[in-house]
This record gives C-alpha cells, structure tokens and sequence, in this order.
C-alpha cells in the first residue's frame, strides 16, 4: 500500500537530510545525465545544489534550464519525494559551499573539505519547485 504526502510531510522529508539525485536532460542528446548530490532545502524554498562551474552537470543544467531531484528513504518503509522545476545558476558563496559540507560531513569533515577544496569555482544551483511527487509506505 502507498500513500502520497501531504505537502507538509513532503517538505519536512524534503528538508531532511538526504543524497538526493539529480537529473537533467543532457545536451547532446545522450539521454538525461544523473548524478548523486548534497543539497539544502527550508520548506517554501529552492533546493539548493553546489557544484564547479564548467562541468558536464553544470553545462547540462544551463542549457536546459530546468532539473529533476529524487530524494529517498531506502530504509523500510520506504518514502521518496521528487521536485522538478526551473533553476537558477549563480555563483556559490563559502558560506553556503561550508553549510553544505557541514551538513552532510560534520563540522570538523566540513571544515576539511572546505580546507581542501577551495572556492572560486563553484555554482549554486537552485531549484523551485513546480512538481512534485511523493511516496511513503507504511509499516502494514
């Protein structure tokens, strides 16, 4: 048996953390590119996604224009939501590249990848989201 979320349960799992996974149509025609992703999310915001400029993802993401986010619970029972809207590309603060780093690594492993990768280089990507779709099984 499935359910779908209701907004505020999706937006609470949303904002949990997750790797989510991201996909984009890819522009030379290959088929959608899909890459695992730290992202931030505050429900009624964009979801929020670093990641260097020039990539494959990023040129992907600018030519479209619009992207795709699956976040999942593989755990039983299982819950997933996916976002998919129009994004914007600007220039990623190191606060913000730190706040990421600190959410999935921990202060002290965020700190360090900080320390080791260096800003300058880096995009935001965020997303608003337009769709949605969500699943959350139950226990019975």
């Amino acid at each position: 048996m499935s359910a779908t979320m209701s907004r505020a349960e999706r937006e609470e799992f949303l904002a949990g953390l997750h790797v989510g996974v991201l996909s984009v149509a890819s522009p030379d025609g290959r088929g959608p590119l899909t890459a695992p992703v730290w992202y931030t999310y505050q429900p009624g915001g964009t979801v929020n996604v670093s990641t260097g400029r020039g990539t494959r993802k990023a040129l992907a993401i600018e030519a479209a224009g619009r992207v795709s986010l699956c976040a999942q619970d593989e755990r039983p029972p299982y819950k997933y939501v996916t976002v998919e809207g129009p994004v914007v590309m600007e220039d990623a603060t190191d606060a913000e590249r730190l706040e990421l780093a600190r959410r999935y690594l921990g202060i002290e492993g965020g700190d360090a990848y900080m320390s080791a990768n260096p800003g300058g280089s880096q995009v935001m990507i965020r997303l608003t989201p337009e769709h949605w779709l969500s699943r959350a099984y139950s226990d019975g």
